[in-house]
């Protein structure tokens, strides 16, 4: 992790123990889940931490670039542990989500912003389908 975040005086930059925490429940995980989700894996560890702390807390790891919130997953916001820029794919019938396992097109990119005149910063990249299990019921 980037040693900037540990030694930061600013609060919210700051490394607690209940982020780094977070973080790491977060990275055990392939399934991008939910705030909620989140909560319940990390009270595992911290019994006594509140949903509000946990929520607080993602959203300033995915501030800081620890963490990624996919927010056109569908009606509950998701949480990624891996901030790298990267593509999903989502089934609109159960609402799973998948990391795509190749690396980002860098020609898209360039493409978007030679056709537009905005300031692009960053992008979310999602392909919907029906997953295989869904596919077979």
């Amino acid at each position: 992790m980037n040693n900037e975040f540990y030694k930061s005086s600013d609060k919210k930059s700051r490394m607690t123990r209940q982020r780094r925490v977070i973080l790491e429940e977060l990275r055990k995980v392939k399934t991008h889940p939910t705030a909620d989700e989140v909560y319940e894996m990390v009270r595992l560890r911290i019994p006594h931490i509140s949903l509000g702390t946990v929520y607080r807390n993602l959203e300033i790891l995915s501030q800081n670039g620890y963490a990624m919130q996919l927010d056109m997953c569908g009606s509950q916001m998701r949480f990624d542990g891996n901030a790298q820029n990267h593509y999903h794919t989502r089934c609109t019938k159960c609402g799973k989500i998948d990391d795509l396992p190749i690396e980002p097109i860098h020609e898209i990119e360039n493409l978007i912003k030679s056709l537009s005149d905005y300031n692009i910063h960053d992008y979310r990249l999602e392909f919907l389908g029906i997953c295989s299990l869904c596919e077979a019921r």
